[in-house]
């Protein structure tokens, strides 16, 4: 079965009025629960990440303020989140769930993580509803550890992944590539190794080519051991923050598409639901539900061949 990551944790009391939808990971979980995807037998939870861990990629001295609640007002603002005792603890976990996610693509092929795609996170500084990256975070320890040599990161957010592209960007062992809504946040974009900057208001037919078209060539020329995929649904039609116009179909597509092309080449993927945005959390929570359900569509059908 398909290999799932989450936590209890990744949902805990939050603001209502708050714009960032705490409460879509718990409900996502339920779904999956509903629909049979996720059971005993194919769940994982990751641990809580140590200080010291997470000082391998973030600055030691960010992660001890982030622990310790001592961030200044300005620091907060930025990071767009109110600290509890809540909020830090699912940051320390969250990044473990992207590592261990993509150790289990690395054994079975493919695994799906609850949650992840924090891409506008810092070295010493988060932005954008983004605290700790567990992009970067994952990557820098698989490389660490010598499971891979080459990882691609592939972020079809809305938003581009501007933490990522920093934090990576003197590690030529990562691809990043970032395919977002060019006129959207964050305004001072950084430099991904490929930045693909999308028009307002783009439909599916133009996106889905974009993105094939962008993967296929990634692949044959960088080679990855794995790809880490932000399957972003702020790409949404109706998504308040994304101004594309693509569809759930498109995004379903999309991840099929994704997914497929890389195990097509035998190429490992781990998935992170990245961003989206809904009033509504229930369709919310099915909406970031689709790339989980195309990736046990292609795990069934590669099991029965």
């Amino acid at each position: 079965m398909l290999p799932l990551v989450y936590h209890p944790d990744y949902s805990f009391p939050f603001p209502g009025e708050h714009r960032f939808p705490m409460e879509k990971f718990s409900l996502l979980h339920q779904h999956l629960r509903s629909s049979g995807i996720a059971q005993r037998n194919n769940e994982f939870r990751p641990g809580r990440a140590r200080p010291s861990l997470l000082g391998l990629a973030h600055c030691p001295e960010y992660v001890e303020a982030i622990v310790s609640g001592s961030l200044d007002q300005k620091a907060l603002r930025r990071m767009g989140l109110p600290w509890s005792e809540g909020l830090m603890r699912r940051t320390c976990i969250a990044p473990m769930g992207t590592l261990l996610t993509a150790q289990l693509a690395l054994k079975h092929g493919l695994a799906c993580h609850l949650a992840g795609g924090t891409h506008h996170a810092h070295y010493d500084f988060g932005s954008g509803f983004c605290i700790f990256n567990d992009l970067a975070f994952a990557a820098k320890h698989l490389l660490a550890s010598g499971a891979v040599e080459k990882i691609l990161i592939f972020d079809c957010d809305v938003h581009q992944g501007d933490g990522t592209a920093a934090m990576l960007a003197e590690e030529p062992r990562v691809f990043t590539c970032s395919i977002h809504c060019e006129k959207n946040f964050p305004v001072r974009k950084m430099e991904s190794d490929l930045d693909v900057g999308l028009p307002l208001g783009m439909t599916d037919r133009d996106y889905l080519d974009t993105v094939f078209e962008t993967l296929e060539g990634l692949l044959e020329r960088v080679q990855p051991d794995l790809v880490l995929y932000d399957a972003g649904v702020d790409i949404y039609e109706q998504d308040p923050l994304g101004l594309l116009a693509i569809s759930l179909q498109g995004i379903a597509d999309r991840d099929r598409g994704v997914i497929q092309r890389c195990r097509n080449k035998g190429i490992p993927v781990a998935t992170v639901i990245g961003g989206g945005y809904d009033d509504d959390r229930y369709a919310l929570a099915r909406r970031h539900a689709l790339v989980i359900e195309e990736a046990a569509r292609i795990g069934t059908l590669a099991s029965c061949e």
